[in-house]
């Protein structure tokens, strides 16, 4: 038993490289796992329990400490960037060139060289640039080592390009929204290939951007800043928009009934949090008929799923649920024969809809649940068609897909402390088909969240002297409230993929992208007035304050 976000991968870890044994002598389980975002894989204790309960001969149990997990436990992001954007008078892209450095810590872990190669890949992000230059390295420190984060690379893009385009907007003196639509990539040029390689699906970012504006009232904002001003605040807003890059590796699920009619989804994929138990049944719902009471979820597990990838990269309902479509396929071809035999048809004649099986000509029909539950009487039953009713399928995409949306966020700083107060956020995204709204809100709220902690308060620090780790607890780590967010409003503005039969793109990951760069640029906007230009994250209070003492050309304190 373990928190882990591929369960299958672990055991193959286990078997191959470090126990050297046939893999079905081990079996991976994982329950209520809580958040993954990436960090949650193969980790040396894994090893180290197993070898120990295979010494003692009973079982052998290992709880981290918070502090252990601080120490010990992959961390994220760590990059350090110069950067370059040419323009034209008119304010049109021509060139982006930026140099960085990759901080994987003491040794490589897993996947430590994706967040480096992801964000060279997506470095010119959303808009349309004729030459980019961008390099970087990795460098081994003494620091615990760096992995593949909620966004894994492509915030770090997201946050150089969109930090430069602030600023090359406020130096031209060009609305920064209006700068961004100048460069944004054009519906009819997709499939667009980036110059960095990568070739983005669909898109229509103008779309996106104007209906946020339009939900954040943008135009108002002005009567909201001389009310700040009026308060003795500063007041800052930012757009932003962003671009994704999700769904790697082929996925395999199937659809079981059993003789009382109950439906399993027996899912390669593993939910933790992101809500498949909800979103899955829903679908096969839709495609089957099946009341969603009598469908359930079973994942997470290798003596009961033959094989799977398991959940990151935004990768679940993208591919996990084309792998769905084609179980729920396969089911209802399977459904045709069964109930031909049932009600002496040709299979040809038998048609499915609306949960239920036809004869083409006549009034015979037979429920898919009457179907199954008679499946699994063997008597009278053709050999080919075998006991119960059930589909297999798996799809394997050509090529990711790239959601992508536009943030808004408008706050307040107090002068006399440095806090900053989150007043207002909006996101439009385009995550293609939105198969649950509900449940792709929270996934982008709870990444706006954690995009803002990274902006504002989230710091691994160690003492440059002697290497201590000083921030090992939550006391001393600043992890994001919910009061640190206001109401984060969301809505959809979809284009659907044509890479997948469901028309999906990843919705796990986007928010976390952008809202690090669209919290710090509303902080700077505030802070611009003072001659205010740049700040390293996070903002902490304190570092605002200094700022705000060390820059006296504010017209309110004169």
């Amino acid at each position: 038993y373990t928190s882990t976000q591929a369960v299958h991968r672990t055991r193959q870890v286990l078997a191959d490289n470090i126990l050297h044994i046939s893999e079905n002598r081990i079996r991976v389980v994982a329950r209520d796992v809580g958040g993954g975002f990436g960090m949650k894989h193969v980790y040396p204790e894994d090893a180290v329990v197993v070898w120990a309960a295979r010494r003692v001969g009973r079982p052998v149990k290992w709880i981290p400490s918070r502090s252990e997990a601080f120490l010990g436990d992959a961390q994220g992001r760590d990059q350090q960037v110069s950067a370059e954007l040419a323009l034209d008078a008119e304010g049109r892209f021509l060139a982006l060139r930026w140099t960085g450095m990759h901080n994987i810590g003491a040794y490589t872990e897993g996947a430590g060289a994706i967040p480096l190669i992801f964000s060279l890949k997506l470095a010119s992000t959303v808009y349309d640039i004729p030459a980019v230059s961008v390099t970087s390295s990795l460098v081994f420190t003494n620091t615990a080592p760096t992995h593949p984060y909620r966004g894994a690379g492509r915030p770090e893009a997201v946050y150089i390009m969109e930090r430069l385009v602030d600023q090359a907007a406020r130096e031209m003196k060009i609305d920064a929204a209006e700068l961004r639509k100048r460069n944004l990539i054009r519906p009819e040029a997709y499939p667009y290939e980036t110059r960095t390689g990568w070739v983005y699906d669909t898109g229509n970012y103008a779309a996106a951007m104007a209906k946020c504006k339009a939900m954040a009232d943008w135009d108002g904002y002005g009567a909201r800043r001389a009310q700040s001003e009026a308060a003795g605040k500063l007041r800052g807003r930012s757009i932003t928009y962003y671009v994704d890059n999700t769904g790697v590796f082929n996925e395999r699920m199937e659809l079981r009934f059993d003789p009382s009619s109950e439906l399993t989804i027996v899912a390669g994929t593993l939910s933790h949090g992101q809500g498949h138990e909800t979103s899955y049944a829903q679908m096969v719902t839709d495609w089957l008929g099946v009341p969603l009471e009598k469908i359930h979820l079973l994942q997470a597990d290798t003596d009961e799923v033959a094989i799977g990838r398991g959940t990151y990269a935004s990768r679940s309902m993208m591919i996990g649920g084309s792998a769905l479509r084609a179980a729920a396929d396969e089911v209802i071809e399977r459904g045709k024969r069964f109930a031909a035999h049932f009600m002496e048809a040709n299979a040809a004649d038998v048609a499915f809809a609306d949960g239920a099986f036809t004869i083409a000509g006549t009034d015979r029909s037979m429920p898919i649940e009457q179907v199954a539950q008679m499946s699994f009487i063997p008597v009278g039953l053709p050999s080919e068609l075998g006991v119960g009713l059930q589909g297999v399928g798996a799809f394997n995409p050509d090529q990711p897909t790239f959601p992508n949306g536009c943030h808004i966020c408008e706050l307040e700083i107090d002068r006399e402390t440095g806090e900053v107060t989150l007043d207002r956020y909006t996101v439009v995204d385009d995550i293609g088909t939105v198969i649950n709204p509900l449940l792709a809100r929270g996934q982008i709220q709870g990444g706006v969240a954690q995009g803002a902690g990274q902006a504002l308060s989230e710091d691994i620090v160690y003492d440059p002297e002697s290497g201590q780790l000083l921030t090992g607890t939550l006391i001393d780590y600043g992890i994001p409230r919910a009061d640190t967010l206001p109401r984060v409003t969301v809505d959809f503005s979809p284009v659907p993929s044509p890479t997948n039969p469901l028309g999906a793109k990843g919705v796990g990951e986007g928010g976390t992208v952008a809202a690090t760069p669209t919290v710090m640029n509303a902080i700077l906007d505030a802070l611009s007035p003072l001659g205010v230009t740049d700040l390293p994250m996070p903002a902490t209070p304190e570092r605002i304050w200094r700022a705000i003492r060390e820059h006296g050309r504010d017209r309110h304190n004169r």
